[in-house]
């Protein structure tokens, strides 16, 4: 069997990586949550274990068994099972607190994953995407001109105006 990994953030957005084989998949069980750790001075978006819930993202192939570059890419997370025997990264609850004051939201990062759940799930998975994430009263860093999220990627005025307008009816 393949390994195969879960994405729920940035990895949704398939111009950030080249993973092979690609699908929508859908894992109960788990919630994302903006969270602080020591390990950096942005807020993580991490998966954090919640009974009644239920997370959409991508599931993808790890060739090879070759998980060093992915490992490095999420570095600051763990890995654990889920469905379909893949495997998701988050951050162990005793490892991560509340976003605070001193930890803010990347607006080039929550760009980067909203852009993702728009291209594979629409515009009623960019809504769940908001719904379904914990910690939007984490202060927001306008860093749009000057991306410091190393995969920014550049948003039409339609899909920067999205971002703006689910994260204002999340804030209000």
């Amino acid at each position: 069997m393949t390994p195969r990994f879960f994405g729920y953030g940035s990895l949704v957005n398939l111009t950030t990586h080249d993973y092979p084989n690609p699908q929508r998949l859908r894992v109960a069980g788990w919630r994302r949550a903006w969270r602080h750790t020591p390990l950096q001075p942005a807020a993580f978006l991490t998966a954090v274990p919640d009974p009644g819930s239920v997370i959409d993202g991508i599931m993808a192939d790890v060739p090879a068994d070759d998980w060093a570059a992915l490992d490095q890419r999420e570095s600051g997370y763990i890995r654990s099972p889920v469905a379909e025997g893949a495997q998701i990264y988050h951050i162990p609850h005793d490892l991560h607190g509340p976003a605070t004051q001193a930890c803010t939201i990347l607006l080039s990062y929550l760009d980067v994953v909203v852009q993702g759940y728009l291209r594979e799930f629409g515009t009623d998975g960019v809504a769940a995407f908001f719904e379904t994430t914990d910690g939007w009263d984490t202060p927001i860093h306008d860093d749009r001109t000057a991306p410091l999220y190393p995969r920014a990627r550049t948003l039409s005025p339609e899909e920067l105006a999205l971002v703006d307008r689910q994260l204002a009816r999340v804030r209000s």
